[in-house]
């Protein structure tokens, strides 16, 4: 069995630290150099469910794609959440490594498993990687729908590729215009609008779409104009990185001859738990004779 320095070494390799953007905080959080690893889970949140998950499967490294302290702390006590799971990780002998924004440019990174899970054709990143000569590298990606759709069936089809969450898939555009490229990034994504716009595909696919950049996606003419815009929970865009990177650390072991065992949550850690649709209108309810305006 490798000890756990050597693992970490091996995902240094897949999702370099220093790829980080420099507000993020990446790699190890607890665990032995020392220590053997045999198993390995990998989820999108270092959450109280998945330690708990962990020390059932018998884990000896967690990997993770949030980061558990991302702003820094100044206690791990057990009276915080965050604590209570540091103390759960520790006392089972279990590591934590965090790979997040460093995965999410990698090649192969977290839009590329997003892409993967609907089964679009990748053409190339969204933002590409300034220091990557080969052009694979980068933030999102651009690709092209299997076969054409209507914005209300990629919808549909995003919804029924993607892990079920209780939000499901929010579509901004003409349900009936037709989609053939999409723009593709795993979590908060609204920050790339301005790229999205000057890729000039027909529609974008991402998490946690505020509404005053959600509007003035619509509404901005240009270049394919209007975007589509689809909208998914932040947790379903990330999971399909996890088997990504199951798989990735199952051929390094491979290669070594470790033997490792890894395994992938299939724990819903996206925080929405209910949802319940509006019925369709095309205008906010008239409630002017109770409550004297629209609120």
């Amino acid at each position: 069995m490798p000890a756990l320095s050597e693992v970490l070494a091996a995902l240094d390799v897949l999702w370099p630290p220093e790829r980080a953007e420099g507000w993020d905080a990446v790699g190890t959080v607890c665990g032995d150099p020392g220590a053997e690893v045999r198993r390995v889970l990998f989820a999108v949140d270092p959450v109280q469910e998945i330690a708990d998950e962990a020390v059932e499967l018998g884990a000896d490294l967690l990997v993770t794609h949030h980061p558990l302290y991302l702003r820094g702390t100044t206690t791990v006590a057990a009276s915080t959440f965050k604590g209570r799971v540091v103390h759960t990780l520790i006392k089972h002998d279990i590591a934590l490594h965090v790979a997040h924004t460093n995965a999410d440019t990698a090649d192969p990174g977290v839009s590329d498993a997003l892409a993967g899970a609907l089964d679009l054709r990748i053409l190339r990143p969204l933002v590409p990687d300034p220091s990557d000569p080969a052009g694979r590298r980068g933030l999102g990606r651009i690709c092209e729908l299997p076969h054409p759709m209507t914005l209300s069936e990629l919808a549909g089809y995003a919804a029924d590729r993607l892990p079920a969450t209780a939000q499901g898939i929010r579509a901004a555009g003409d349900p009936d215009r037709e989609i053939r490229t999409l723009a593709v990034s795993g979590g908060s994504g609204d920050s790339l609008f301005d790229d999205v716009r000057a890729a000039g595909v027909d529609a974008f696919l991402t998490a946690d779409l505020r509404h005053h950049p959600a509007s003035e996606a619509i509404q901005t003419t240009g270049r394919n104009s209007p975007l589509a815009l689809l909208d998914a929970a932040h947790w379903a865009t990330e999971w399909p990185w996890c088997e990504q990177a199951a798989a990735q650390l199952d051929a390094v072991s491979d290669r070594h001859g470790w033997g490792l065992r890894t395994h992938v949550s299939r724990t819903v850690t996206d925080p929405w738990t209910a949802h319940a649709a509006s019925a369709p209108l095309t205008s906010p309810p008239d409630n002017s004779h109770t409550t004297g305006a629209p609120r």
